[in-house]
């Protein structure tokens, strides 16, 4: 088959450099190299025992049939109490939407609003895949470039400037993936006037909400004003705070008439989520939340050890991040592309981390510290002798 006869949408899609070096890294493995992983975007520890006790009842009880595309009742009215009780938002049932996965929410969200020649703002750093669902919807991605001086966020008037008639959509990621920058309510209302004065749609990536530390506090953009909640679709998940991420079940909460937009896009593509994964997924939020709280004090450890162990290694520089589970790396005194930079802390000092290019910053790379404090400890001491040696 000729590649050049595939769709125009899915030849401008770049394959994904965090399975690139999570592969690479598997590699390493089956030749009998010990590596040090610390490109892995999820939860080393397992899934709460309640929530997967509540998935095999599920399927002893023969819940293996299909579900209404959008959900269970019981899991949708669950959602809709979570945004009540933890982020004041007010949500019928049919305004939210069960996904496989934080994903697809993002993805159904995306489709559900934009058009070809359409234009979607994305502040870089940005997760991975943001550019690649717009490109995928036949939209553009507007990259505005945000700096480590100002905490990886973008500020309204960034926002302002980059906007132009075409402009359909922002995408606001906080906590953030790769940054773990926070948005404060200040910084989220000031980007909330531009885009209600301009009537441009807001999709609210809030995967991370759960793992905060210090004195972030995370604020829904839709909870600032019902103007605002309006305006935003949020997409979320299960995956990171309950130790989720083989399970693919996420979700979205949005103004009634994109939700509906939503449920007939899911209706057509893959219908619902699986069915006993949404029973186990209704026990994470019904059930108790220590697990939840137990993470995040055992994240905010490694995050306050990897800190100090970053913040002595010369040539880079670290911003403490307020949420998530990574630290973003600002490699430039190395003199180093991400992608060479991290090929040869791969091959040469066996760690393994994502090049920046694949967030939209070429001198900087992801670490993850979602790993045991071994790992961490050596991985950091391989890396500063990375460092030190360039």
């Amino acid at each position: 088959m000729d590649p050049d006869s595939l769709s125009s949408r899915v030849q401008g899609v770049t394959p994904s450099l965090t399975l690139a070096v999570t592969n690479q890294a598997k590699a390493l493995r089956a030749q009998g190299d010990e590596v040090y992983g610390l490109a892995g975007g999820e939860p080393e520890m397992d899934t709460p025992d309640h929530i997967k006790a509540a998935a095999i009842k599920a399927l002893q009880d023969g819940k293996t049939k299909y579900t209404p595309a959008a959900g269970i009742p019981e899991l949708r009215e669950g959602i809709a109490k979570k945004l009540r009780e933890d982020n004041g938002l007010t949500y019928d049932p049919k305004q939210i939407c069960v996904t496989s996965g934080g994903k697809q929410a993002c993805m159904n969200a995306i489709m559900a609003m934009c058009d070809e020649g359409d234009e979607v703002i994305i502040p870089a750093p940005y997760w991975v895949s943001y550019p690649e669902m717009v490109r995928l919807c036949g939209a553009e991605p507007v990259i505005v470039e945000t700096s480590e001086e100002n905490g990886w966020k973008m500020t309204a008037e960034q926002f302002e400037e980059a906007m132009t008639p075409k402009t359909k959509m922002v995408i606001i990621n906080s906590p953030g993936n790769p940054t773990g920058a926070v948005y404060t309510e200040e910084e989220l209302r000031a980007i909330g006037e531009v885009a209600s004065y301009e009537d441009i749609m807001i999709l609210s990536d809030e995967i991370y909400e759960k793992l905060i530390y210090g004195d972030h506090k995370h604020v829904s953009i839709a909870s600032i004003s019902e103007e605002l909640k309006s305006l935003t679709v949020i997409c979320h998940g299960f995956a990171k705070a309950y130790s989720m991420t083989g399970w693919r079940i996420g979700y979205t909460a949005a103004p009634p008439e994109m939700a509906a937009a939503i449920s007939k896009i899911q209706s057509h593509t893959t219908s619902n989520a699986t069915t006993f994964a949404q029973y186990g997924a209704h026990a994470a939020l019904s059930g108790s939340q220590d697990f939840v709280e137990d993470m995040r004090s055992e994240y905010d450890v490694r995050r306050q050890f990897v800190h100090a162990r970053l913040s002595a290694i010369p040539n880079i520089s670290v911003q403490n991040p307020g949420g998530a589970f990574y630290f973003f790396v600002n490699c430039e005194p190395l003199g180093l592309k991400s992608q060479n930079l991290c090929d040869k802390l791969l091959t040469r000092y066996k760690v393994a981390a994502v090049p920046g290019i694949a967030f939209g910053h070429d001198s900087s790379l992801r670490l993850s510290y979602c790993t045991t404090l071994d790992v961490l400890n050596e991985g950091i001491t391989r890396f500063e002798e990375f460092c030190r040696a360039h």
